[in-house]
């Protein structure tokens, strides 16, 4: 599914397989990158749909990693291998991914192990931005799903589009999530005042008052 002339929904429940979180493909300029990776059982369609979009693998020079849990991160190898793109984390949850801790990575969730994931680019601190193309995608620490979740932004046609995969939560103690700090996050995310939300769950919001309405509902 096409969102604007950048940006493409690639992987999802009703395009990869039924457990996976969604997955974004950006392109810009011959170059292209990923918004998480799914569960790794629909890794031949999330490939198929990439090129259906005009993209070809090698051109795929990273893969973001919102958070760790394995809804968005059991597909992450595969999706390498397919690649050769460099996965990019928030250290605080790259630790979880590449100990293959399927606990905090919710894998036992899923009746699943998590593999272990070597994390090619860890980000630290608050915020880190990367070059794609003509284009400049900024990755933002948003803890409180879990200890390293992280949003993205961009522009494209002119509109600020905001991946806020997992925007609802949930807060479980086992994930090691934060209500207080999932609370900040959602304040951070009111305060980009995007005009486009991607979402890993609930699909994509456009209009800058459909955006703010769907991340107050959670406050």
């Amino acid at each position: 599914m096409k969102i604007t002339s950048n940006i493409w929904l690639v992987g999802g429940p009703n395009q990869s397989a039924p457990s996976d979180a969604a997955v974004y493909l950006i392109r810009s300029g011959g170059e292209s990158a990923l918004v998480d990776a799914g569960t790794g059982k629909g890794t031949d369609r999330i490939v198929k749909n990439i090129q259906a979009a005009g993209a070809d693998l090698k051109s795929v020079t990273y893969l973001f990693i919102t958070h760790c849990h394995y809804d968005h991160t059991g597909g992450a190898n595969g999706l390498r291998a397919k690649t050769d793109c460099k996965i990019v984390a928030h250290e605080l949850d790259a630790e979880f991914m590449e100990s293959g801790d399927s606990e905090v990575t919710a894998a036992s969730w899923y009746g699943a192990w998590m593999d272990p994931v070597k994390v090619d680019i860890k980000m630290s601190g608050k915020e880190q931005a990367f070059a794609l193309g003509d284009l400049s995608v900024t990755m933002y620490h948003a803890p409180g799903h879990s200890p390293g979740s992280a949003v993205l932004t961009m522009k494209s046609d002119g509109r600020l589009v905001l991946f806020g995969q997992d925007v609802h939560g949930p807060l479980n103690d086992a994930l090691r999530s934060v209500r207080g700090d999932y609370e900040k996050s959602l304040e951070f995310m009111l305060s980009l005042d995007a005009d486009i939300l991607c979402e890993g769950h609930f699909g994509v919001y456009i209009g800058k008052e459909k955006v703010r309405d769907f991340i107050e509902s959670f406050l």
